[in-house]
C-alpha cells in the first residue's frame, strides 16, 4: 500500500526522551513529505505544535489539536468542539480546596492561575508560556464571549487526582471525555471528540479523495487507540500501552530509539 496521509501523536510517541524531534525523525519526514501529507494529531494546543511543523516543513498541512477537539488547516477552523462553560466551571469546583493546577484552553489561548511547578512543567515541555490569570477571571470572560474550553488540563498529587478523575466519572461522564495521561495529569475534553473522528473531518473537508486505508498512524496511549484500529496501518511504538501494542498492526522501536523514522524508513521505500 501507498499511504497518502500519516497522522501520528506527538508526545510519547514522535518526540524523544528530551521532547524533541530527533534528527533521524527530521529526515524521514523530510525525505516523504512530499508525497504523504504528515498530519500532528495531539492533545496540544496548536501553538505548542507549529515550532514541531516547522523543523520539518510542513507548517502549510492541517492539524489535530486537543485530541480532535479543534482540526485546523491553516487559518481555517474545519472542526471546534468545546468544553461547555458549566462543565468547566464543574471541574473548577470539584477541585477546590484542593493542589491540583487547573489550565484552560482554547484554541491558542492558555490560562493559567499561577506559574507554578506545573505550569513551569508544561510550558518547559511545549515551549508556549501560559497567560496568568485567575479561574475566576478566566470563567467570566468566558461567559462573556459564550465560549467553553477545548481542553482542561488538571495536575497535581496523584492521590488528589485519583479522587478528582473518580468524581469526573461519577459527575460528568456523559459529556466529557476524561482522560488520565499520567497518574498526576487528567486531560479534558468533549466526549463527542477523538483523533478518529478528526481525521474523518480531515477527509471530509480536505483529503476528499483518500480513504482510510491510504492512512498510517501512530501512537502509543489510549487515545490513539480509535485512529490505530480506523487506518490502514495502525503503529505502536514500543514504548506504548500494553492494550495498544494489541491492537496495533505493526509495531516499531521506542519513542526513545526514533521508532517513527525506523517504521517511515520501513514502510517508505523510495
Amino acid at each position: 500500500m501507498s499511504y497518502k496521509l500519516l497522522c501520528t501523536d506527538i508526545d510519547g510517541t514522535l518526540l524523544n526522551a528530551e521532547r524533541e524531534l530527533a534528527a533521524e525523525t527530521i529526515a524521514e519526514f523530510k525525505r516523504i513529505k512530499d508525497t504523504c501529507e504528515i498530519i500532528l494529531a495531539s492533545s496540544r494546543m496548536p501553538m505548542a505544535m507549529r515550532h514541531l511543523q516547522a523543523e520539518v516543513d510542513i507548517l502549510h498541512l492541517p492539524m489535530i489539536a486537543y485530541n480532535g477537539g479543534l482540526v485546523l488547516d491553516g487559518d481555517q477552523v474545519l472542526s471546534s468542539t468545546e468544553v461547555s462553560l458549566n462543565d468547566v466551571r464543574k471541574i473548577v469546583e470539584l477541585s477546590k480546596n484542593t493542589e491540583i493546577h487547573i489550565s484552560i484552553y482554547h484554541h491558542d489561548e492558555w490560562f493559567v492561575p499561577a506559574m507554578d511547578y506545573w505550569a513551569n512543567r508544561e510550558a518547559n515541555n511545549t515551549k508556549v508560556v501560559p497567560v496568568v490569570q485567575s479561574l475566576e477571571d478566566t470563567l467570566s470572560n468566558y461567559a462573556k464571549t459564550n465560549k467553553g474550553a477545548h481542553k482542561v488540563m488538571c495536575m497535581g498529587p496523584a492521590e488528589e487526582i485519583a479522587v478528582l478523575y473518580a468524581g469526573l466519572i461519577e459527575d460528568l461522564n456523559d459529556d466529557l471525555h476524561v482522560y488520565k495521561s499520567k497518574d498526576t495529569y487528567l486531560e479534558i475534553a468533549s466526549k463527542k471528540i477523538s483523533k478518529k473522528s478528526a481525521i474523518a473531518t480531515l477527509l471530509a473537508h480536505k483529503y476528499k479523495d483518500l480513504d482510510w486505508e491510504h492512512i498510517i498512524a501512530f501512537g502509543d496511549n489510549y487515545n490513539d487507540m480509535e485512529m490505530l484500529e480506523a487506518v490502514g496501518m495502525g503503529v505502536a511504538v514500543g514504548n506504548a500501552k500494553e492494550e495498544v501494542l494489541a491492537l496495533a498492526n505493526y509495531i516499531t522501536a521506542s519513542n526513545k530509539e526514533h521508532g517513527v523514522a525506523l517504521a517511515v524508513k520501513k514502510h517508505f521505500i523510495s
